[in-house]
């Protein structure tokens, strides 16, 4: 009988160790407490190389500003036949050096501006061209830029960011959040900057702190990766070894009960 209850203890005493602690789960435990008086900012993406740029200039008189909004027709099909569609404005690629090539003006150093930066310079280097009485107003945006998000989430992938803001929260929300699995304490951002220096910071998802996180505002084609907790990682050092030896334990019991009550 002894026998009996030791197994059945350990067998316990095994299954409860391999739970994981609650308390590293919920986010943000420390709401209440955490000074958040430095979070009252509004986020600016800068434009980093290899972004993909629309530029509109308006004036009062179109034909002033014709020259400076060039048009591409857009290709498509019907019935096998290729045919194009209304023209939309070229879009400007930003290289490594942050240049792009603008029509008239030339060459413009972009990287590294915010948009109201890029249009109040793009808005001077224009007025040359065009009539004192004009004042061009110019619109940039970044139609879409890529990031991803790897780990323990329940949706890993690279997802396409259709505004220019994002916080790590929403990019995480995208991904279906994190998993049971995932470490909340030691989330790691790898992001590259305008020169292609990678750096990677880890984010504790349990501090509501992380608002006043320079990183808590996610960049172009920053990465996240969420890291397995030991839990996650012991089963998977153990792997299908681990229902083995469940399975093993459960009929041991069973035969040790069943000659328990046959020797008796």
């Amino acid at each position: 009988m002894k026998f009996h209850k030791l197994i059945v203890a350990a067998a316990v005493a095994v299954m409860l160790g391999s739970c994981g602690s609650t308390k590293d789960v919920p986010y943000f435990q420390n709401a209440e407490t955490a000074d958040l008086s430095h979070s009252a900012f509004l986020y600016d993406a800068r434009i980093m190389p290899k972004d993909q740029l629309t530029i509109t200039v308006s004036t009062i008189n179109d034909e002033a500003a014709a020259p400076f909004n060039m048009t591409v027709p857009t290709p498509y099909s019907v019935n096998s036949r290729s045919t194009y569609s209304q023209p939309m404005l070229q879009s400007y690629l930003v290289d490594n050096n942050g240049m792009i090539n603008f029509p008239i003006v030339g060459e413009l150093k972009v990287g590294g501006l915010t948009k109201a930066e890029a249009e109040h310079m793009i808005a001077a280097k224009i007025q040359p061209y065009i009539n004192e009485s004009e004042k061009p107003i110019v619109t940039v945006r970044i139609p879409g830029y890529q990031i991803s998000v790897i780990g323990e989430v329940a949706r890993p992938g690279t997802f396409t960011v259709s505004r220019e803001k994002i916080t790590v929260l929403e990019a995480l929300a995208q991904a279906g959040d994190l998993t049971i699995y995932g470490q909340r304490k030691n989330v790691q951002l790898i992001r590259e900057d305008a020169t292609g220096r990678k750096s990677i910071h880890i984010l504790d998802l349990t501090d509501a702190n992380l608002v006043n996180s320079p990183y808590y505002y996610m960049q172009q084609n920053d990465v996240i990766n969420v890291t397995p907790n030991k839990v996650k990682a012991q089963n998977s050092s153990v792997g299908s070894m681990t229902t083995l030896w469940f399975s093993a334990t459960s009929i041991l019991i069973s035969l040790t009960s069943l000659l328990y009550n046959i020797l008796k």
